[in-house]
């Protein structure tokens, strides 16, 4: 492998990225202009803006007057007919390369998000961007190694042969990640042969050896989500007298059977016995608080996402790591990559993503919140005409306002809602700085799966049906993602019940109602559950009679309206869940593990 690039080249370059960065947040509206006249001359004559009355305009004028703003039903016709292999300009002019599968769901799969060649390079180029702002918070991160733990998910081809998989495995496998330059910022101790293991086992197990072996050249530390890293410290904590054995004797455990990973780990292994046995005395004691600092004592930060749902791993996370800060430096989703945190080391309550205008055309649809107990945001399917032109550009959104965000891409999204609501929390020159406050409609997560209160309800209305038998009826029901007693998180359901029946409803019933709530959720979290094992089995809680009125009672205590009072279908208060958990009767789990294969129900039905 060629040397990496020498301090004072990487100096030189870092200072091109913030020159870049000042550009772009100075010249925000005019390069949102152009960035829109761009994709609208590349795509003049596709079939969708034809089918609106666009004509080959590529001024924001007209194109804010006859182009709507969309949810992804309005174009789930077109993306099926892409998939289905129809290779005619439908949505964009360039070949669709692949579909990226949204952790967002629609009718229950993944949905797909169309993607070009040349969007490969636009988010390498956000990429770039990230280290260069770091470095001026903390130096000579290039002296060392960054241990990430990364991973490809499943993929699936759609009837038309084109691949569906999420956003991170189509970068991780395309040639800017595989084929990247040397460059000591994504100077990582796993090889890329670990990464792009399709065994979760044997690419955590290698990567995190790998890791162990070069601890003192570790100098930050992260996976993507905060779920992610979290898990990867309770693997070490499952398996590490296996690590230990290999570390010592400079083998590999024969579980790991993908020869690529053998090969690539065993450059790396050497037989160490003191390390060995350093990593076995820290494994060994009973308190694992600052496991991270005590065997990767040369680590500055963590880099993980810890906004929105992330958030409730902030506790853990400090706790592993003895209060290392926690960095959120991008914001990205599989429509479009949006933008950076140009203040890294800011408390994570604190992070503000600036939105770079070379990625996309933002715009941003004003946020109203519903006032009630759950502090719930939710936006209407489709906007009038008035809301259509409350739509801003970029550079016009107020401080403190909270905004949907609705962008365009080079890909072939018109106006396209996202479905995330940011607030404005200031600005870097004339380009604003969003706060990430919820994706809405949300109602559970625990890693990238995303349910709502309508697909819960209609999970639970599905389970409910095993308690006909016994003249058994759930009469109130709340939920709670919990992601403190076990590792993963996963779903808990408090019911409580109105039992008339004179035979009491045996616990294997419970268990077939914590299955079929698992088998009426979407593909990501039956993914979560049977594939990835990101989510633990779902559980449900039964509650004594009354707890619901005094959850009532508790949030009137609070100030709730009793006219208004509706019972929250999601608790995140900690003072609610434990009066929840101090009324619980009897709990069961889900036995096993839903179905779920790659790819979606029809095309599944097609092979």
């Amino acid at each position: 492998m060629p040397e990496a690039p020498k301090s004072d080249v990487v100096t030189e370059n870092n200072k091109q990225v913030l020159h870049f960065i000042e550009e772009v947040t100075t010249n925000a509206d005019e390069i949102q202009k152009k960035v829109l006249a761009e994709i609208l001359t590349k795509n003049a004559y596709v079939e969708y803006l034809q089918r609106h009355g666009l004509n080959g305009h590529i001024d924001r004028e007209n194109f804010k007057k006859i182009m709507p703003a969309i949810t992804y039903e309005d174009i789930q016709s077109d993306i099926t007919r892409i998939a289905n292999g129809d290779k005619s300009q439908i949505l964009c002019s360039q070949p669709i390369s692949e579909f990226l599968t949204s952790s967002g769901t629609s009718g229950g799969e993944r949905k797909l998000m169309p993607t070009i060649e040349e969007e490969l390079a636009r988010r390498s180029q956000l990429y770039s961007l990230l280290m260069p702002v770091m470095s001026q918070f903390v130096p000579d991160l290039e002296k060392g190694k960054g241990m990430y733990f990364l991973f490809i998910k499943s993929e699936a081809k759609t009837p038309g042969g084109l691949p569906a998989r999420p956003v991170l495995t189509s970068y991780y496998k395309s040639p800017h990640f595989k084929n990247r330059r040397p460059d000591p910022y994504t100077n990582y101790t796993s090889p890329n042969d670990t990464i792009l293991c399709s065994d979760s086992y044997q690419s955590m197990y290698s990567q995190m050896l790998c890791g162990l072996c070069q601890n003192k050249e570790v100098l930050r530390v992260g996976a993507v989500f905060a779920s992610g890293f979290i898990r990867a410290i309770r693997f070490l904590e499952k398996h590490w007298p296996l690590l230990c054995h290999d570390i010592r004797a400079g083998t590999i455990n024969s579980q790991i059977t993908d020869l690529s990973v053998r090969e690539a780990v065993m450059k790396i292994l050497k037989p160490d016995k003191n390390l060995a046995d350093f990593v076995e005395a820290e494994c060994s004691k009973d308190s694992w608080q600052g496991i991270i600092t005590r065997l990767w004592p040369n680590t500055k930060y963590i880099d993980v996402i810890v906004t929105g749902t992330m958030s409730q791993y902030i506790p853990t996370l400090d706790y592993y790591s003895n209060g290392l800060p926690l960095v959120c430096t991008m914001y990205a989703s599989s429509e479009c990559y949006f933008g950076v945190n140009l203040n890294p080391l800011c408390k994570p309550s604190e992070v503000a993503y600036t939105l770079i205008p070379t990625m996309g055309y933002f715009e941003f649809l004003p946020v109203h919140r519903n006032n009630g107990v759950t502090n719930s945001i939710s936006m209407p399917k489709s906007l009038n005409e008035k809301e259509q032109q409350e739509l801003v550009d970029l550079v016009d959104v107020k401080i403190g306002q909270e905004y949907e965000l609705i962008v365009t891409t080079y890909a072939g999204l018109y106006r396209y809602r996202v479905g995330d609501v940011l607030r404005v929390a200031g600005f870097k020159n004339n380009a604003p700085q969003f706060n990430f406050i919820c994706r809405k409609n949300v109602v559970l997560s625990i890693d990238s799966d995303k349910t709502d209160e309508v697909e819960l309800q209609n999970a639970v209305k599905n389970a409910v049906t095993h308690l006909m038998p016994f003249d058994a009826h759930v009469t109130e029901y709340t939920s709670y993602a919990d992601t403190t007693t076990t590792i993963p998180g996963h779903y808990v359901l408090y019911w409580e019940l109105n039992v008339n029946g004179s035979t009491p409803v045996p616990p294997s019933v419970f268990e077939d109602c914590c299955l079929t709530i698992e088998e009426s959720l979407n593909s990501v979290y039956r993914q979560g559950r049977a594939s990835d094992k990101s989510i633990g089995p779902l559980e449900i809680k039964i509650v004594e009679s009354g707890t619901f009125d005094k959850l009532m009672d508790y949030a009137i205590s609070l100030g709730a309206s009793i006219n208004q009072y509706k019972t929250p279908r999601c608790v995140k208060f900690e003072p609610i869940v434990e009066l929840l958990n101090s009324k619980v009767v009897s709990n069961y789990f889900s036995p096993k593990c839903p179905k779920w294969v790659p790819g979606h129900k029809q095309w599944n039905n097609m092979n």
